[in-house]
């Protein structure tokens, strides 16, 4: 599964998934704090099925290419 999502966007989706799943057990306390299960697994897996359909990508481009630098898990190193 190709990565299409940046640092910046990953680290900010597994803070806001944790935000919300600390509703689960602080502050109101309801489930719908479960919904944060969606943006950490999308940040610590680094690919949204979204950005896929939509074709978005946060990852940096190399200089020369429009080829995304993201590099899919278990993928040889990229050549610059």
């Amino acid at each position: 599964m190709p990565r299409n999502e940046g640092t910046l966007d990953r680290a900010l989706r597994i803070i806001l998934g944790l935000g919300l799943l600390s509703l689960t057990v602080a502050g109101p306390q309801t489930l719908w704090g479960l919904i944060g299960i969606v943006p950490l697994a999308t940040g610590l897996a680094g690919f949204c099925p979204l950005y896929r359909i939509i074709g978005l990508s946060t990852c940096p481009l190399k200089k020369k290419s429009d080829v995304p630098r993201c590099r899919t898990a278990g993928a040889a190193p990229v050549q610059s």
